[in-house]
Parts: C-alpha cells; sequence; structure tokens
C-alpha cells in the first residue's frame, strides 16, 4: 500500500517542472497588505521550518532586536484589545483573564485591523470575514485565511508592559505554522481529490500536524489552488495571480499537485482511485472535494457562443474581454451573478439581469436587504427584470445577439453569465457506494464518509452543522471548505476532532461590504437594526423565538460578534434583536 500506481506500473507522480532533488526554500517574502477593496489577494506565506525529508532551513536574519514600552499594567482593562507602535511598526495588544499577549495587528486574509473585530474566549475573530487567531500563539484557528499571525514576547517590568521583537519579524505580516516534509522511508499516500480551498487547508493541516507520508492533490484544474471568491469580483485575475501559495511551497514540503487530473471512479474497498488519462492512485486515507459545478441554462440557444459559465479563472478573463463595452446579460441574481453584475457596471455598454425572484438575494437576505442592493444596482445603470426566466437565446451565425424572456421581452445580448446555482461534482462516484443526499456526499461530525477512509469536504459534504442542533446541511461557503479541510485531516490522522464552525460569508459591490454568519435557512421574519436606506443596518434572520443568522453592512465587528456567540453554542433570541446590538454584545 502507499504506491502511485499507472496503468503501465508504477509511477513516480511529480507536479510537472519540480525537480524534488533541487528543493527551493521558501519565500520569505509577506504578502503585501491588500485592502478589502483590493481586486486580488496576494500569495499567502511566511517562515517556517522543515522535518522529515526534507534538509533543514537556515536559521533567519531576526535583524535588529527591538523593545519598547507600550502601557502600563493599568492602563487597560481586561478583555480589551489595543493597537500599540513598536520601533516603527505596530502590534496588537490583548490583555485576557489578567495576562498579556502581542500578535501581529493584521488580518492574515486581506488585511483587516484586529483591534476592530472580537475578543473572546481565548480567540480573535476579524472583523470583515470572521478568521480567528488563537489570542496567546496567534495560530489561526479558523479559516478563510490560512497564515497565522506573528507573536512578540511580552514582559511586565515594574508596573510597564513591554513588547519585545526585532525588525524582521515586526515587517511580516503573517507567519507559517510549522510544517512537515515527507520521510523517504514512510510510503503512506494520503490523497486530496479536488483543488480548491477544502483541499489546500487538507494538505496543509496534515504538514503542520506532523504527517510525514506521501501528500498528493490531484485537480482536474490547469492551476494550483487559487482563492476562488475572488472569480466573480475580479473577472480579468489570472490563476497565478490568485493562487493562495506558489510552486515553491508545494515543493518544499512535498505536497504533490496534479494538475489537469479529473477522476472518474472511486473503489473504496480496494482503496483506488481511478483517473480521466487511465492512471490509478492507491491510497490509504482520501479526502474528496471536488466542488460544485455551475448549473447550465437548459434553454434553446444556450449553446450559442458567448452564453457562459463561471468556473476558472480562464472563464473569468473571456467573460471580461467579451462584455466591455457590449451588451451583457447575467441570468440568476445568486451572489455569483451580481457581483459579476456589479464588475461591469461602468465597464460594459449595458448590464441586464434576469432573475425568478421578485428580489434580488431575497431567498437568502429577505425582501428589506434584498430590496435595498436592488436599488444600489439600479443607481449603477444595471437594469433588472425580475419575476421572470429566459426561454430562449437568438444567435446570428452562432454567436448570441438576443435573450427572450418569458414576458416576450427581448433583451440585447452580445454576452450573456448564467449564474443559476451549483450541483454537486460527485457523478464520479456513482459507483462508490458512498452514501449520497442530493448528490451530495453524508459525513458525520469527523467529515468521514459512510465508506472507512474516505472523507469529503466543502460544496460537497452534506454535514452535521452544530449551529443547528446538528442538522445535517450542505453550504457552498469558502470559509466552510476550509474549515472542512482542517477537520477532516485531523481526523485521517485520527485525532477524534468534531466539526464545529460558524458559517460565515460576505459579498462586495460597488465598493460596500455585505457580511452574514449563521444559517438562515428556513427564517420567518426579518428584524432591521439601524438604516436600509443609508445602508447602515444589522438585519437579523429570526424563525419563532430564535436568531437564526445575522447580516450587516457598515456595523463592524456585528456579525463578528454573532458568530462568536454562535460559536459558544447560545442563541440570540427575537428579544436580543429587537433590544439591539449594544444590548446582546455583553453576552460576550
Amino acid at each position: 500500500m502507499g504506491s502511485l500506481v499507472s496503468k503501465k506500473g508504477s509511477a513516480n507522480i511529480t507536479v510537472p517542472g519540480r525537480n524534488k532533488s533541487s528543493k527551493a526554500s521558501p519565500s520569505s517574502k509577506p504578502q503585501d497588505d491588500q485592502g478589502e477593496n483590493s481586486d486580488i489577494s496576494g500569495k499567502q506565506g511566511g517562515t517556517n521550518s522543515s522535518e522529515g525529508g526534507a534538509k533543514p532551513l537556515p536559521p533567519p536574519d531576526v535583524g535588529k532586536p527591538i523593545e519598547v514600552k507600550v502601557c502600563k499594567v493599568s492602563d487597560m482593562q481586561d478583555g480589551e484589545m489595543r493597537e500599540v507602535d513598536v520601533g516603527g511598526g505596530k502590534a496588537l495588544l490583548i490583555k485576557e483573564d489578567g495576562e498579556f499577549s502581542a500578535l501581529g495587528h493584521k488580518c492574515t486574509h486581506y488585511g483587516a485591523p484586529l483591534v476592530k473585530g472580537v475578543l473572546c474566549n481565548g480567540r480573535v475573530r476579524c472583523p470583515w470575514h470572521g478568521a480567528c487567531f488563537n489570542a496567546k500563539t496567534g495560530d489561526i484557528e479558523d479559516f478563510p485565511g490560512l497564515d497565522s499571525l506573528p507573536k512578540f514576547e511580552v514582559t511586565v517590568e515594574n508596573d510597564n508592559v513591554v513588547v519585545k521583537t526585532n525588525k524582521k519579524v515586526l515587517e511580516k505580516p503573517k507567519r507559517m505554522k510549522e510544517m512537515s516534509c515527507h520521510s523517504p522511508d514512510n510510503d503512506t499516500v494520503y490523497l486530496i481529490v479536488g483543488g480548491g480551498g477544502a483541499a489546500i487547508a487538507c494538505a496543509e493541516t496534515l504538514r503542520q500536524e506532523g504527517f510525514k507520508g506521501k501528500v498528493v492533490m490531484a485537480t482536474k484544474e490547469p492551476h494550483l489552488p487559487y482563492d476562488r471568491p475572488k472569480l466573480s469580483k475580479a473577472l480579468d485575475s489570472t490563476g497565478e495571480a490568485l493562487a493562495l501559495r506558489d510552486n515553491n511551497f508545494f515543493s518544499v514540503y512535498d505536497i504533490e499537485v496534479l494538475t489537469e487530473k479529473e477522476a472518474t471512479s472511486v473503489d473504496c474497498p480496494s482503496k483506488v482511485v481511478t483517473f480521466a488519462d487511465g492512471q490509478t492512485i492507491a491510497y490509504d486515507k482520501l479526502l474528496i472535494a471536488t466542488g460544485g459545478k455551475p448549473r447550465p441554462c437548459t434553454s434553446p440557444g444556450s449553446d450559442l457562443q458567448n452564453v457562459c459559465l463561471l468556473r476558472s479563472p480562464a472563464d473569468g478573463n473571456y467573460i471580461s474581454q467579451q462584455g466591455r463595452g457590449k451588451n451583457v446579460v447575467i441570468v440568476g441574481t445568486s451572489f455569483i451573478g451580481m457581483e459579476v453584475a456589479a464588475y461591469f457596471a461602468g465597464k460594459a455598454s449595458s448590464v441586464s439581469v434576469v432573475g425568478v425572484s421578485s428580489t434580488p438575494f431575497g431567498r437568502v437576505l429577505g425582501e428589506q436587504v434584498g430590496s435595498i442592493l436592488r436599488k444600489m444596482h439600479e443607481e449603477k445603470g444595471v437594469k433588472l427584470y425580475m419575476n421572470s426566466g429566459v426561454v430562449e437565446f437568438k444567435g446570428e451565425n452562432g454567436k448570441l445577439k438576443e435573450v427572450v424572456l418569458q414576458s416576450g421581452e427581448t433583451i440585447p445580448a452580445d454576452l450573456c453569465v448564467v449564474g443559476i446555482g451549483v450541483t454537486p461534482n460527485t457523478e464520479f462516484l456513482s459507483d462508490s457506494g458512498i452514501e449520497m443526499t442530493n448528490g451530495a456526499l453524508d459525513v458525520d461530525k469527523t467529515m468521514q464518509t459512510s465508506q472507512d477512509h474516505v472523507f469529503a469536504a466543502g460544496d460537497i459534504a452534506h454535514f452535521p452543522l452544530p449551529m443547528a442542533d446538528g442538522e445535517k446541511v450542505s453550504i457552498g461557503h469558502w470559509q466552510l471548505a476550509k474549515a472542512h479541510g482542517r477537520c477532516a485531516a485531523l481526523n485521517m490522522l485520527g485525532q477524534g476532532v468534531e466539526f464545529n464552525s460558524v458559517p460565515f460569508f460576505w459579498t462586495m459591490q460597488y465598493g460596500k461590504s455585505l457580511r452574514y454568519a449563521g444559517h438562515g435557512a428556513g427564517f420567518e421574519d426579518v428584524v432591521i437594526e439601524g438604516s436600509l436606506e443609508d445602508m447602515q443596518f444589522v438585519a437579523y434572520y429570526v424563525k419563532g423565538d430564535d436568531v437564526l443568522a445575522v447580516a450587516s453592512m457598515n456595523r463592524d465587528p456585528v456579525v463578528a460578534q454573532a458568530a462568536e456567540i454562535m460559536h459558544s453554542g447560545r442563541t440570540l433570541s427575537r428579544a436580543d434583536a429587537e433590544a439591539g446590538s449594544d444590548s446582546w454584545k455583553s453576552q460576550l
């Protein structure tokens, strides 16, 4: 067990263009700080160490020591965070349970100021997208970021709080956890099928936890894992620009990434995966994280040129090029569809959106919030055709020219982007024996499927959600996919860890960001705090007396605060929502 086998026998599978005998050292270049409105995020990286089969790296040049008195002990209250100046840089100073710690002051995801986030139960939650870090060590504990925060030494001297570090550490906004490498005498194979957020989180967690067997990631995409939520926000970004890690990272830590490698079947009793090229790979443990695929429109003419789906950077690049200065139609009022509409506003000659509901986002955010977001789009020149659908795409010489609606109205269209949801990419598992629900793989609290040694994560997982009393759900959130991947990795290693994370997502349109935490399926009422018209509000999604989810615009860190309460196992009530966030945040 453990060898990688093809039809022709033994195969040494490596990433094309990579020489294992000339292993490069990991890049020490920190990611540039990226604001929340930036088009793309830099690759995530930092300092690290090597174990197992890799040669130890030379000790880093730490630079000149820095020692700064930042405040008096009595200056800070318990449970307080403060951004302090340290030798020309900044640190996040934390006081919790009477003890001080100092960490990097910016979230390692997109650079949010953590001082504006939430400190609760020994961890700091980012105000923008919900990433969580251990308040003492800086280790990342929940996603969507990958890297941890740098940690600085703190001492108390004569009632002064002193932060000690050095220039090199202070200059780096993030830190990579210690990671192992493959040991030549360990032929155990942990195979990951898929190349998204769940896949990379799993691979990195395996190495962070000291696994020294082979880690193989097989993805049908031509790219290394990339920041998928950026696709609909920055259509002109390349896979390389969106990459979460570079080739060097995967080489250093012996994570073999096989691109353009599509799985076609899984033989669970034999522990073998077969791929479209005829090759087979035997595994000891398997994670399936193949994600969702866009649901196509089946109306006549949907095969015309320029009727597009958005799934990859190449799709995004094509859509961006074809839509500039042209008539663009988006079918579907999902978050992806409306983000594409926002991208083209001001770039296309016209932007039209067709939706089957009465309000964009109505199913998830409710009519009130959806109406405000609709108004925001209309003020930017986007025309919405609601309570409608497409009956036909008409073209000329094989290329799209018009979209015909159910009402009989015709919209000029040089490009149409279809965003009507996704379906689980699991057809290749039809004979695997893995239990499924509506195409999603049923997993338990440890992310294991009905088959031994086989785990699932991300959009294709039908998993028990703790905040919903263990009800099984399928949720396509980037943050959850990474959390799934980490949990699966821990349990592939036999640690018996149960999944526990609060769904957290966001959308950015016209420079406005909406945050959402929880699982609001089946909500019956929406309680609004603040002003919808001013786009400065909190929306509580209520069923009976319970708040299922919370959304906000321009009210940070309310959603992060709500997420921490949900994570603790508590539930906000309708009375809490009606009293407002200033009242219930005392529960933290």
